[in-house]
């Protein structure tokens, strides 16, 4: 079982020749941080996530959650380094300094929150969530509610969850049933929500759930949802205290992330649960939305971050590994065979791209929250654009690196004891939650291609072509320069088949959006390790950096030009085929 090393080295790189922090952080006035400072945050948090939580990921994945007559306890050790966790300040990182947060860059947040995904996603599931409340507060809650639930939400003295489904509601968010009830200022929720992450547990002194919920004679679909705020404990001022009529009823036995409770709810008991409403009656799902949103990019990062503790468990057992046999009798490690080495560099390549993709991600999410107003709304199409292609793309990718960790195993890898098996079945939820990937993959080709003609897809467009410029000058980029010309390529023609051919096809779009989701990931991601080789080209160029480290820059990025960008050209041909054998064959020949 391999220790978690943090990937320290590559994410400074990236946000440092890539991101440009201090240039980002400069043009967007955001105080004296600087790179510095990032770098002894990184460092901080690498500490806490090697030595505390890492730890604790198999005891989760071994003795998980579970629910006695005093609630759901949480595996033995996750509560102490959740107090730890919080006195370190690490659930302030990005929020803003007036509710308690420090104020650092989104950039700089994912980047943490890679680590702590890392080192054991199931108990990072906890504080993650938490942001996403604290998000959908701070846009949409009255001024009261935020004075009096922020602040302990963003010190982690609070935790958050986030409750849409329901058992007759999977994604389809219409058939919503839970109702809410006005009772003088606040109002009393009754129904049953199902996949509540950490939707109980005794780690902080309260849990508030973000709850989708319909008022008396509400419109029927989405239309007539509401947000709602539910404490799992009502503070003393408010009425009797003590706990709401919120409790968890079952545990779900899950293929993996064993340590974190996932909840069926119900709201109800003899009065109802109490709750406020956050926003205007009937646009809970926009205010949701600024939850979910955050939690789709939030969820691309655990795809990166599985996929780097599976590869470094692969990298660590390939060394060590003794099963080749020299001609004087004298063994070798796996790693000197080509087929393992094809794999680990598949996986190498795959997570260096990610990150790179993840980060650059979250420098736009910086730039629409603090540019000035004609930027911000540029910037906030380009992250709208990116959402789907972070959560949904690297969450796949993410399946196939897991996997092939596993194969560099071998028999070892399918069994328990080397624990590369846990990652494996941790990621297997990434491109089911927060939206499954087939929404993604819709909203990609629907929201952010189809409703404006394709304008956003095109300026990302011009933004790669400005890099292919780049790269062609540069003599150790010639290989990347025409895997990326091509796969461009690709992205384009299949762009123009869904513009001209959704209007007269109506199952255009849904036939081929994933496949088409899955060339811009690829697309993408070989832009993001692109722009990392060019910036290693030109510093071993000047002299500058650790030329070892460079050279491995180089060489990733040529492979995943010569194996991963050629997919893109399977990819468009799919797209090209259209709808006709999907929807070919009769539902009864199934």
């Amino acid at each position: 079982m391999s220790e978690y090393l943090p990937p320290l080295s590559d994410t400074r790189f990236v946000l440092e020749e890539v991101v440009c922090l201090e240039d980002l952080c400069q043009g967007l006035d955001l105080g004296e941080f600087d790179l510095e400072m990032a770098t002894q945050i990184l460092a901080e948090a690498g500490r806490l996530a090697a030595d505390v939580l890492a730890p604790l990921n198999a005891a989760g994945d071994r003795d998980g959650a579970r629910l006695g007559e005093a609630g759901v306890q949480e595996t033995p050790g996750f509560a102490k380094a959740y107090r730890l966790f919080c006195a370190g300040g690490w659930s302030a990182l990005s929020a803003q300094p007036e509710i308690g947060g420090q104020g650092l860059p989104q950039v700089l947040a994912t980047a943490v929150n890679e680590l702590w995904h890392s080192a054991n996603m199931a108990f990072a599931l906890c504080p993650l969530l938490s942001l996403g409340a604290i998000e959908a507060l701070r846009h949409h809650a009255s001024p009261a509610l935020q004075a009096r639930y922020l602040p302990k939400l963003v010190s982690g003295e609070w935790t958050g969850t986030m409750n849409l489904t329901e058992p007759d509601a999977g994604s389809d968010l219409a058939a919503v049933k839970t109702r809410a009830v006005p009772e003088g200022e606040h109002y009393r929720l009754s129904g049953q929500k199902i996949f509540i992450t950490w939707g109980e547990h005794g780690m902080s002194d309260n849990i508030l759930h973000l709850v989708l919920a319909r008022l008396p004679e509400a419109p029927a679909g989405v239309k007539g949802l509401s947000l709602f705020l539910v404490p799992r404990f009502i503070p003393g001022d408010e009425g009797t205290p003590g706990p709401n009529e919120v409790r968890c009823l079952s545990l779900e036995h899950k293929l993996g992330i064993h340590g974190s409770p996932t909840c069926v709810m119900n709201l109800g008991g003899d009065r109802g649960a109490l709750g406020y409403l956050i926003g205007e009656p009937h646009a809970g799902l926009a205010c949701m939305f600024t939850m979910m949103n955050h939690a789709r990019q939030a969820v691309g990062m655990q795809g990166l971050a599985i996929a780097e503790r599976a590869y470094q468990a692969a990298r660590g057992y390939a060394r060590q590994r003794l099963q080749g046999t020299a001609r004087d009798g004298s063994r070798f490690a796996i790693i000197r065979f080509p087929d393992v080495r094809r794999m680990l560099m598949q996986m190498k390549a795959a997570v260096e791209a990610m990150r790179a993709l993840a980060l650059i991600a979250a420098a736009e999410v910086d730039r629409a929250e603090h540019g000035d107003q004609a930027s911000a709304r540029a910037h906030q199409r380009r992250v709208d654009l990116y959402t789907p292609i972070v959560k949904g793309w690297m969450t796949e990718l993410a399946q196939e690196v897991t996997s092939l960790a596993v194969q560099v195993h071998g028999g070892a890898g399918y069994i328990e004891e080397t624990g590369v098996a846990r990652h494996f079945r941790d990621a297997r939820i990434l491109p089911i939650y927060e939206g499954t990937n087939g929404i993604q993959a819709l909203d990609l080709v629907g929201r952010k291609t189809l409703a404006d003609g394709g304008e956003t897809l095109a300026a990302l467009f011009d933004e790669i072509e400005g890099t292919l410029g780049a790269l062609v000058c540069e003599p150790r980029c010639g290989v990347l320069a025409e895997a990326l010309g091509a796969a461009l390529e690709a992205a384009r023609a299949a762009w123009q088949r869904l513009l001209k051919g959704a209007g007269d096809d109506p199952a255009l779009a849904g036939s081929v959006s994933f496949n088409f989701m899955q060339l811009m990931g690829y697309l993408c991601g070989g832009w993001a390790i692109a722009r990392s080789a060019l910036a290693a080209a030109l510093m071993l160029g000047a002299g500058r950096g650790d030329p070892a480290f460079l050279e491995a820059k180089l060489i990733t990025a040529r492979f995943y030009a010569e194996h991963l960008l050629p997919r893109t050209q399977a990819l468009l041909l799919s797209v090209q085929a259209g709808s006709g054998s999907i929807m070919a064959l009769p539902e009864d020949a199934f």
